[in-house]
């Protein structure tokens, strides 16, 4: 009987285990229902809004302020200890990293504290060309963000489809350049060309990943026109 007993359990077991294994990944576009695509996403009340520190980029006239949530449990989406205190964002390299609901810039020499965006968005990076700049004094900023509730959890986060946007280094003009429903892959600066290249990948099989079964999309900026847009070019 105890033998018995063990056997159940082990068929039991296994049984879980190969359960688990096949579980399907959640999809990240859901096209259900489409027109609720683009609602807005639930406040999170057991979440509160902080900024940090503010960040000057070299040869800049702005300050920026990173704009993050913490748990009201102090426990995620920010780290904490006697000595840093909350952090919702990294530097380094012209390039501010987290996952941020906004950012928010100051002239300097002026009080007047403004935000990037009124969207719901979550930012995972925010980065100054600055040798653009240096080149062309053309002073911009890139972003890469999610912008929509592509799989209809109800939340923004990284399971949702990334998008490419852009805007000067005051945060006005701010701007996206990739296509609705197009996973931005990567992004590259030409500096020879004063030009952004980048890439995305289309869902063609409407199957709710993104897979070698899908379209690749190939894009480039020209950084001195007045009006940033997109031109798509096919390099095969």
């Amino acid at each position: 009987m105890k033998n018995y007993t063990i056997y159940i359990c082990l068929i039991l077991a296994v049984t879980f285990v190969s359960c688990k294994k096949e579980e399907a990944p959640k999809p990240k576009v859901i096209y259900e229902d489409t027109s609720k695509t683009k609602t807005e996403v639930p406040e999170d009340t057991t979440q509160i809004e902080i900024a940090d520190l503010p960040i000057h980029m070299d040869g800049t006239n702005y300050l920026i302020f990173p704009i993050g949530t913490v748990s009201s449990d102090k426990k995620v989406k920010a780290s904490y200890d006697a000595n840093t205190g909350y952090t919702v964002s990294n530097y380094g390299e012209y390039q501010i990293t987290g996952y941020l609901q906004n950012l928010k810039f100051q002239e300097i020499g002026k009080d007047t504290i403004y935000t990037l965006t009124d969207k719901n968005v979550l930012i995972e990076t925010a980065t100054y060309l600055k040798s653009t700049a240096d080149k062309t004094k053309k002073q911009l900023m890139v972003y890469s963000l999610a912008d929509m509730d592509t799989n209809k959890d109800n939340k923004l986060d990284n399971n949702d489809i990334k998008s490419l946007y852009v805007s000067d280094i005051a945060g006005k003009n701010f701007t996206k350049v990739s296509t609705d429903f197009q996973e931005l892959i990567d992004w590259k600066l030409i500096e020879a060309k004063s030009q952004l290249y980048f890439r995305t990948i289309e869902d063609t099989n409407k199957n709710g990943e993104f897979d070698k079964e899908d379209s690749l999309h190939y894009f480039y900026i020209n950084l001195l026109d007045k009006e940033l847009k997109s031109t798509e070019y096919k390099p095969i």
